[in-house]
């Protein structure tokens, strides 16, 4: 049994012996990790931090315009809507006195329809029927003077009669 327990005693110190060298060799990756790490922090700092700064020089430098732009645009937009708003105002004003416009100028040609068609009525009533009853009773009066002259241009012919044959 001693030499089972002997045995033992070799085999769990070989597997520390072996563990311990594990763990030496961690260590020492570790280190090399970490010096291989740091030297890229380092670098990494070095070619950063001068980029940072230039970043915050050109966002101190650019922000006082940045912040007068947007000053700018926001007046200006203010200028534009309170101008579009006059324009709305202005052509709404511009439509509703046109639609008035419109209704008096077709009252006014309506009126102006109806008082040429009274008037024709009325020319044609005043004028043109007295006019037809004077041509008429001139024309009568024509015609009697015209048979009144065949008749005595005929009696003193005697070819009266040929004249009522036909």
């Amino acid at each position: 049994m001693e030499t089972r327990f002997t045995i033992l005693l070799i085999e769990i110190g070989i597997a520390v012996t072996v563990q311990a060298f594990v763990l030496i060799g961690i260590l020492i990756a570790v280190r090399k990790s970490t010096t291989r790490m740091t030297n890229i922090a380092e670098e990494m700092q070095k070619r950063a931090i001068p980029t940072l700064e230039n970043v915050q020089k050109l966002v101190e430098f650019a922000r006082p315009r940045v912040e007068t732009a947007v000053e700018n645009l926001t007046q200006a937009s203010d200028t534009v809507r309170a101008q579009v708003h006059k324009l709305d105002m202005t052509v709404n004003d511009f439509v509703d006195r046109a639609k008035i416009q419109v209704v008096r100028a077709d009252d006014l040609v309506t009126r102006t329809l109806d008082r040429v068609e009274t008037t024709t009525e009325v020319v044609n009533h005043t004028v043109i029927t007295p006019v037809r009853s004077i041509a008429g009773i001139v024309s009568a009066v024509g015609t009697g003077l015209g048979v009144f002259f065949r008749r005595s241009r005929t009696s003193g012919n005697g070819s009266h009669s040929e004249e009522m044959f036909i």
